[in-house]
């Protein structure tokens, strides 16, 4: 098999796919389907100072590293790659509002707690098993829009528990699954 794309020249296509535009100006960068697949997240991305918006799906990273210059970063989808954790998200605490990670292995929480603005979170399809893992999004309380289906810990809860569940966790989700929250007000 080839050896697997770097950031380095990832960057390189996209610049050449994008007309010539430097990727250290850029706001948006579609790294996604790379061939070969990129497997590692590296110091270049750092370089990244104005991008707002990076996707990196659809892959074979497996861990996040790379990112502490990314002081502009709102939106970071890692979703269809091989994550088993979002340890090493923590450069991102000050700025990111949606995180991507559908589709993935993670089954530990650990660094969400630091995603000081994170309002949407995508991590369904994942393999997280308990209250206690999920517990931690206690800690983002700007939380608002949580796609959580697919994980283990809900397989065998009918929707309403469910709802009663993450809602007795997150009183202040106002969307689970696409689904809008239900309030006492309503």
């Amino acid at each position: 098999m080839s050896r697997p794309t770097t950031i380095k020249e990832a960057l390189q296509q996209w610049s050449v796919e994008n007309e010539g535009q430097d990727p250290l100006q850029a706001k948006d960068i579609q790294l996604q389907f790379q061939w070969p697949p990129i497997e590692k997240m590296d110091a270049t991305l750092s370089t990244l100072t104005e991008c707002e918006k990076l996707s990196l799906s659809s892959n074979m990273i497996d861990k996040i590293i790379g990112i502490a210059g990314m002081k502009s970063l709102r939106i970071l989808s890692l979703a269809r790659n091989n994550l088993k954790s979002l340890a090493g998200i923590e450069p991102l605490g000050e700025t990111l509002e949606e995180l991507w990670v559908s589709y993935n292995f993670i089954d530990k929480l650990k660094g969400v707690e630091s995603l000081k603005k994170l309002k949407v979170l995508y991590i369904g399809n994942n393999s997280i098993r308990e209250w206690g893992e999920f517990n931690k999004l206690q800690a983002v309380e700007t939380l608002e829009d949580l796609l959580f289906a697919g994980n283990p810990l809900v397989e065998n809860i009918d929707w309403t528990a469910c709802v009663r569940e993450v809602t007795k966790r997150l009183p202040t989700l106002k969307k689970l699954d696409g689904e809008n929250m239900v309030t006492d007000e309503d």
